[in-house]
């Protein structure tokens, strides 16, 4: 696997591990890492005639050096601009006594039209704003137009949070080592990285499995050998059931949304737990989904008493009124209560949190966060955006000095829930310090009701076993995938069915890998 991503201190012991294992040594990293720069620049640029190399101080710049050094005997003109000499004695500084062309200070740098631009000036160790002649730099970078090609990360972009510190490069091209880093997928970094492309430079799987990351690119490796296969014996309740509450009579799309979605990820029986007086507007838009009363608690427990749903979905189109937050408060604590008791233990052992639900608990987080840590509580994975984010966890929102990643870890250990921080950049966080950031996400799905059918997904994957982290990672890729791949025109509606070729590949990938 290599979906494992990197803080800029676990890629430094990465190298050290490495080192330390022989028969590399620092230097010979730095040239496998030039190598595979120098190499991407001779494919994708041919017909270059000119590249200027941005190298910094230390081991990014000394990769720089390595580059220009390649390009320069391979026929191409290569010019070195440098913001500061490496430490005497270190590889970088090793690294430029092997290149023979002679550095400029890059307070004097320019360029002309038509060139291409090297940047290997601090890479991902960055920590404070991008100043001085390295920000003139990316702007006369940026005001002729030049193609960059951008050493582990563009400079001015934080490996750890994405944030954009001061000024930052804009790369067609980002080539890194080992692992992505954070920042290759948090906005608003990973709109500057362009296409990345992953290089080995002999940091292998044994020495990143010592590192016991905890940080992950959302992508099938991570979950795949989780994913639901029906058995040849399969009935439908073997496949899971997932209970859906339904808003009033109008408001009751939502619901539908998410029951489809639910059925559509292999859930064997849904079921649309409905109020009395929208019982005719959904029996008259339902046909594979079951409908019954579900508009009290009473009504709710005799469901779980006679069914034993898996997992359920509570918030879509329910309203955001604290009247929502009790139930909901009310709804966990029968859960517990019921698998304290032999008769009920079969009870729903997950919730997922959503929409409206959020919003009114968010009048009483504590009693949730609380109700959450209870013996016996079901498992949550609650499903915010920005602002509902903000409601939930005002104080952790607030502080600037925190990614989305961290926001997402501290809100996932504060609630005892799986948190999925919805976005362009989703993150996805457990308790237990487990994050994914999914990158496989699309405007399109940027449409009413997308959400609603994620939970609907989220809920169908549990119900039929997956883990909750690895079955909430699952259902976030699937969904984004199913949009990016229907693309334009893309309707919630649309969601459901547009799972199908999806599903196919992962069922058939699962399949091949038993």
């Amino acid at each position: 696997m290599s979906n494992e991503l990197l803080i800029s201190a676990e890629m430094s012991e990465a190298d050290r591990l490495t080192i330390a294992a022989g028969p590399a040594d620092g230097i010979g990293l730095m040239r496998r890492a030039g190598e595979a720069v120098a190499a991407e620049i001779l494919k994708r640029y041919p017909a270059a005639t000119h590249v200027h190399v941005l190298c910094g101080p230390g081991n990014n710049g000394g990769d720089g050096y390595v580059v220009a050094r390649i390009l320069a005997g391979s026929g191409v003109g290569t010019t070195i601009w440098s913001s500061g000499a490496p430490r005497p004695e270190s590889d970088a500084a090793l690294a430029a006594a092997e290149c023979p062309i002679k550095p400029l200070p890059l307070s004097g740098f320019d360029a002309e039209a038509g060139s291409i631009v090297v940047d290997a000036l601090y890479g991902a160790g960055l920590s404070k704003p991008l100043s001085g002649d390295a920000a003139k730099a990316v702007d006369t970078v940026t005001a002729l137009r030049l193609p960059v090609v951008a050493v582990d990360l563009p400079s001015g972009v934080s490996g750890t949070s994405g944030d954009i510190l001061g000024r930052a490069f804009r790369a067609e091209v980002t080539v890194t080592f080992a692992r992505k880093k954070p920042g290759h997928l948090l906005l608003p970094g990973r709109g500057q990285c362009g296409e990345i492309v992953l290089a080995d430079i002999g940091i292998g799987d044994g020495i990143i499995a010592q590192l016991a990351v905890s940080t992950f690119e959302n992508v099938p490796d991570l979950w795949l050998r989780e994913f639901p296969v029906p058995a040849v014996d399969a009935h439908k309740y073997k496949r899971g059931h997932v209970g859906v509450f339904s808003g009033g009579p109008s408001a009751t799309g939502a619901a539908r949304l998410s029951a489809m979605a639910a059925a559509r990820s292999g859930a064997g029986a849904v079921t649309v737990l409905s109020p009395p007086n929208a019982m005719q507007v959904n029996a008259t838009h339902l046909t594979s989904i079951m409908l019954r009363e579900g508009g009290s608690l009473e009504e709710v427990q005799e469901f779980l008493t006679a069914r034993h749903p898996e997992a359920l979905v509570f918030g879509p189109g329910l309203g955001p009124e604290p009247k929502v937050g009790d139930f909901a408060l009310q709804l966990i604590k029968a859960l517990a209560d019921g698998a304290r008791d032999e008769a009920t233990a079969s009870h729903a052992s997950a919730i997922v949190l959503d929409a409206d639900a959020i919003t009114s608990l968010a009048h009483q987080p504590q009693a949730l966060f609380e109700a959450a840590r209870q013996p016996n509580a079901p498992v949550l994975a609650i499903t915010p955006h920005e602002g509902e984010f903000g409601r939930l966890f005002p104080d952790i929102a607030g502080d600037k000095t925190l990614s989305k990643l961290a926001k997402a870890r501290a809100a996932a250990v504060r609630a005892n829930a799986v948190i999925v921080y919805k976005g362009a950049d989703t993150v996805i966080a457990a308790p237990d310090g487990k994050a994914a950031i999914n990158s496989n996400g699309a405007a399109w799905l940027a449409t009413a009701g997308s959400g609603d059918v994620l939970s609907g997904i989220i809920a169908g994957l549990l119900a039929q076993g997956m883990p909750l982290f690895e079955g909430t990672c699952a259902a976030v890729w699937l969904h984004a995938e199913a949009g990016s791949r229907f693309g334009p025109g893309l309707i919630a509606e649309d969601l459901p069915l547009a799972l199908l070729p999806v599903l196919r590949e992962l069922f058939d990938a699962r399949t091949a890998a038993e």
